[in-house]
């Protein structure tokens, strides 16, 4: 089913089991799509944003509400807190699984001989790849994401020093 129209039937959903918490969170997933297609179609692509940056915009999402939930424990808010989380749980269940460590080596050993990776300049091109194939399933803008400190670029590449 099309991310759009799950997201759809689940605010229909939600509206039948009078569930407000999860309603309010689905309309705010409805209306950052739809700002979205507006600022879309202003470029001249008159279909709106496809899944892939359905995808994109709820990891935003996701990593908007992450900030707040910190942002507000520091500031012993915890109720509002507590709201932001229930909100990441709604919006993650649009999203893709998340890969574990193994799958992130495995998928990175895939990229690396899909594009004919020879040597660390060749990195930018395998992230492409990447993102491309698993958006929502591996966190590429994290610091310490397992893509980055898994990767060592003497495993992969022969002219690279450990």
């Amino acid at each position: 089913m099309e991310l759009r129209t799950r997201i759809n039937t689940e605010m229909k959903q939600a509206m039948k089991d009078k569930a407000a918490a999860r309603l309010s969170t689905l309309r705010l997933i409805s209306a950052a799509i739809k700002d979205r297609d507006i600022a879309v179609r202003g470029e001249g692509n008159e279909n709106g944003v496809d899944d892939t940056e359905l995808l994109a915009i709820l990891g935003k999402m996701v990593r908007q509400r992450q900030e707040s939930a910190k942002t507000y424990e520091e500031a012993s808010r915890f109720e509002l807190a507590e709201r932001e989380i229930s909100e990441i749980g709604v919006i993650e269940e649009f999203l893709p699984r998340k890969l574990s460590e193994e799958e992130i080596s495995a998928a990175l050993e895939e990229a690396i001989a899909e594009v004919g990776a020879t040597s660390i300049r060749d990195m930018g091109r395998v992230m492409a790849a990447l993102k491309s194939k698993y958006t929502g399933q591996i966190n590429f803008g994290l610091k310490y994401t397992p893509m980055r400190t898994s990767y060592r670029p003497h495993q992969y590449f022969s002219d690279s020093s450990p």
